[in-house]
């Protein structure tokens, strides 16, 4: 100390500390303002900044106060040094954690824009999140004086030995990032693997991908098993699906008035249903002669691959309606057997012996013995 503390340098201290608290409450309070209104807009990085702001800036506002407070103070010049670094560098984490929230929240909002489903890629948002922060933790030892070249020296050492200890890991992490950066799937899209396991993509972390099937459970698969496995997917290169309906009519029936009525019930059904595709062009092709009657295939248009249950279930129960009102019959299988006799049957005389029935052995036969 350069001098002794007198009460004035505690009544300027004071002021500046409860300064730096009253401007931090009011900067929360008009952040919180515009936070409304940032609801308004279309655009959510709007959004994510003014939330983050209102962490960092009444933060900030504090730490100015508490800094201007410590150099009212009469200390010395190694203490009022280590006093501005330790505040600037809490200043830099506190920013760092803020920027860091606000980076991965717009990867993830640009994923949603892109992907148009709620759930997003969560390997992009991690990488983005642990690559702010490292940043920001470094640039706060190097503040208070801390180098931090034997420091990465040391973890390029040690993330060797790690990288060998987490081959599996690591191998999903990339297979990940493989998987989002070619396109081949993404989050939102329906997927069948060849080993069976089929259902909406929800995320792609680090580690695995989750898939939600249809009775709503979700099925962890791992990155690189996944990048590995043959897969259909079913919203690539387009999410509207064509599917595939076989009808069966009688011989005497009117095939061109067949094949208008059909058509004619799949355009309600298009047009009602919801899941259908109003503008698809339907089609009925005949294809075999079966036993009993003609088959044929009826071409519809779904707006998703889960749509599909829907549309054929509403469109069997209309098509049957009209085909028993216009007296169309869906024959079930049959098949006629024709028996022929060749010549006139015998019947055997005597009452029917049973199988290997030897005859019982004769007194005669019984004295010898």
């Amino acid at each position: 100390m350069t001098r002794d503390l007198v009460l004035h340098d505690w009544v300027v201290a004071a002021i500046a500390l409860a300064s730096g608290c009253v401007a931090g409450l009011l900067v929360r309070a008009l952040l919180k303002w515009l936070a409304k209104h940032a609801l308004r807009t279309k655009w959510t990085g709007d959004d994510l900044i003014v939330d983050s702001l209102r962490t960092l800036a009444p933060w900030a506002t504090v730490i100015a106060g508490v800094a201007v407070a410590v150099s009212a103070l009469p200390l010395t010049a190694r203490i009022g040094g280590l006093a501005n670094q330790s505040l600037t560098a809490v200043l830099i984490l506190i920013a760092t954690v803020t920027a860091a929230r606000v980076i991965a929240g717009l990867v993830q909002s640009v994923a949603q824009s892109r992907t148009g489903v709620a759930a997003s890629a969560s390997i992009f948002v991690n990488i983005t999140r642990i690559v702010v922060l490292t940043m920001g933790v470094l640039v706060a030892l190097e503040t208070v004086g801390v180098s931090i070249a034997p420091l990465v020296t040391a973890l390029g050492v040690g993330g060797l030995a790690v990288a060998l200890a987490l081959q599996d890991t690591l191998a999903n992490l990339f297979a990940g990032v493989h998987i989002l950066a070619s396109k081949t799937v993404q989050p939102g899209d329906y997927i069948r693997l060849s080993s069976g396991e089929e259902g909406y993509v929800v995320d792609i972390n680090w580690r695995n991908s989750v898939v939600r099937n249809l009775s709503n459970n979700l099925v962890i698969i791992p990155n690189g098993r996944l990048a590995r496995t043959n897969m259909t997917n079913y919203t690539q290169p387009e999410q509207k699906l064509s599917i595939l309906v076989q009808v069966g009519v009688g011989y005497e029936s009117d095939l061109e008035q067949v094949e208008a009525i059909t058509l004619d019930v799949v355009d309600s059904v298009m047009a009602d249903i919801t899941g259908g595709v109003p503008d698809h062009e339907a089609a009925v092709r005949f294809h075999t002669f079966a036993d009993s009657r003609i088959n044929f295939t009826v071409i519809l248009g779904v707006g998703e691959f889960s749509d599909q249950y829907r549309i054929k279930h509403e469109f069997i129960k209309r098509l049957h309606q009209r085909y028993r009102a216009e007296g169309i019959s869906i024959p079930a299988p049959a098949r006629t057997v024709s028996l022929r006799q060749d010549g006139p049957l015998v019947a055997p005389s005597g009452p029917p012996s049973l199988p290997h029935q030897r005859d019982a052995p004769s007194d005669a036969l019984l004295a010898d013995l």
